[in-house]
């Protein structure tokens, strides 16, 4: 299998959602029979599964999604290495303690995206600088504008196994977003990873 189709399928299924072979043959500028073929590939390594759907004519559609598998492909943040220390310091300092680590990251956070943010002079320039740096970071972000409000978009949580332990990281994130943008400026969770959804998204808006 060409590899780099393979991780450009993964990319894009973890981006964009399930898909039928249509739209990546699209992206990708290859036949929807050559996406298939990698597909089934996939598929039989376990890194992607298929449900069908019916539709009017023919045989139903396939749509494709990634397995719990295919996480081990994107960045982790040394998830299982993470998640132990965040153990360890809860035994040793207690909740608040914890919670003081999580309110001195946030700090650190916060001047660093400020920095960054610094010369962007509208909401819609300071979320595209955002979504770029969350990116480095490996959330996978990218900005979407609806109706005169945005939705700020991260496709991947390379600290979801440490949030799982440590709620405060989530909550922090929400804090980090609303500060470096402004008090004018509304932010709301509207999905989140943890609570099941496929990615997290921020209804952002201004006034």
């Amino acid at each position: 299998m060409d590899k780099k189709t393979r991780s450009k399928i993964l990319d894009m299924l973890k981006s964009e959602g399930p898909s039928d072979a249509g739209p990546l043959a699209g992206t990708l500028g290859i036949t929807s029979m050559a996406v298939r073929q990698h597909l089934y590939e996939l598929a039989a390594e376990g890194l992607v599964d298929s449900v069908d759907r019916p539709r009017g004519v023919g045989r139903p559609l396939k749509i494709w999604s990634l397995t719990g598998a295919a996480e081990k492909f994107f960045p982790s943040g040394y998830a299982e290495l993470t998640a132990d220390l965040i153990g360890s310091m809860r035994q040793a300092f207690g909740e608040e303690g914890l919670d003081k680590i999580v309110a001195t990251r946030l700090a650190s956070q916060t001047a660093a995206y400020r920095t960054r943010l610094a010369r962007c002079r509208t909401l819609r320039a300071k979320l595209d600088e955002l979504a770029v740096l969350r990116t480095e970071e490996g959330y996978m972000s990218k900005v979407e504008q609806n109706d005169g409000t945005y939705l700020f978009l991260e496709n991947h949580c390379p600290i979801c196994a440490a949030a799982r332990i440590c709620t405060g990281l989530c909550a922090s994130e929400l804090q980090l977003f609303q500060s470096v943008l402004g008090p004018d400026v509304t932010v709301e969770r509207s999905e989140h990873i943890l609570a099941g959804a496929r990615r997290c998204a921020y209804r952002i808006s201004s006034g």
